[in-house]
């Protein structure tokens, strides 16, 4: 029997309905513009990860191996191919690839923007472990000498990433921007776990030609990222008194968290203050000279052009 013109234009138009909700139920054109300015900060750090884990373990960059994840931005800086023995070396290439990973998959859900300028140099890091023990160690210090040297600067960078995606989870808005969120953070997670638990191994081991051990450079590091953060206790050694590790029993502290043994959360802004090494979301510096990307990121800078000229 033949519709009328009425049925037909309703069964039309519910079939247009359900194609269009189809099409777009992926991608940022259905996410809040809260939720694409969360997603897209982190691409900041994972670039930072990718960039450094690849050129430690491969001797090779984004702009060879995945010039497309790149965008055009410009190379790092300073970033070469670490002495690292052949199972250090296997991690970090997983790493490296797992990190590429993570910026297909950020940027299958948001645009994205390119790579910031990001200075990887043995003088940047240098920097961080001089800020951290409130003095210049002698000689400077070298991230790419060695197995442990290399593990401490990576100390310095998964676990602030992996805050933040904590932090981010509880404010995005829709189920698609927490699973995404909720499978970085699970990688990240283990890439710090991993990296915490090669150094707990080899805690009690003096770094040379330093009279620190590992345990104590790792403690001096969170101590910093705490004083950057501006925002308390956030950030654990290896080592920590008894009342303060797990269930307040225990000083070993292979993985960090709170009283309850959580991870902890930190806002973007705290991110950006521990980064730039300013203490401040506004004053770029450290590991991003000219600045981290995106709206979150640009903000800042915004503020802190508009109070230079006001």
């Amino acid at each position: 029997m033949a519709l009328s013109t009425s049925a037909a234009a309703i069964i039309t138009s519910l079939l247009l309905l359900v194609l269009l909700r189809g099409g777009s139920s992926e991608g940022e054109g259905n996410l809040p513009q809260s939720d694409i300015d969360l997603l897209e900060f982190p691409l900041n750090l994972e670039y930072l990860e990718a960039e450094f884990f690849a050129w430690g373990a491969l001797g090779r960059g984004l702009d060879s191996l995945a010039p497309n994840l790149a965008m055009g931005g410009p190379s790092p800086i300073g970033v070469k191919k670490a002495r690292l023995s052949p199972v250090i070396r296997d991690i970090i290439a997983q790493f490296a690839f797992q990190e590429f990973g993570h910026l297909r998959a950020i940027k299958s859900a948001v645009k994205g923007f390119p790579r910031p300028l990001l200075n990887l140099s043995a003088t940047s890091f240098a920097s961080v472990m001089n800020d951290a023990f409130e003095k210049p160690l002698v000689p400077s210090f070298d991230p790419y000498a060695n197995d442990i040297n290399y593990l401490l600067a990576s100390y310095v960078i998964p676990y602030v990433g992996l805050t933040g995606y904590v932090g981010a989870n509880p404010k995005l808005q829709t189920p698609s921007s927490r699973k995404l969120v909720g499978g970085l953070l699970g990688v990240e997670s283990g890439q710090d776990a991993v990296l915490r638990t090669l150094l707990y191994e080899r805690g009690k081991v003096r770094v040379s030609p330093y009279r620190y051990t590992v345990a104590e450079f790792t403690n001096k590091i969170s101590n910093l990222r705490n004083k950057l953060g501006k925002e308390g206790l956030k950030d654990e050694g290896l080592i920590v008194q008894p009342v303060e590790g797990a269930e307040g029993k225990i000083a070993g502290n292979v993985l960090v968290g709170d009283q309850y043994s959580l991870s902890f959360a930190r806002t973007p802004q705290e991110i950006l203050r521990i980064v730039y090494a300013t203490a401040q979301e506004n004053t770029p510096g450290g590991f991003y000279p000219q600045g981290a990307d995106g709206q979150i990121a640009k903000s800042h800078l915004r503020t802190q052009s508009n109070k230079r000229f006001n």
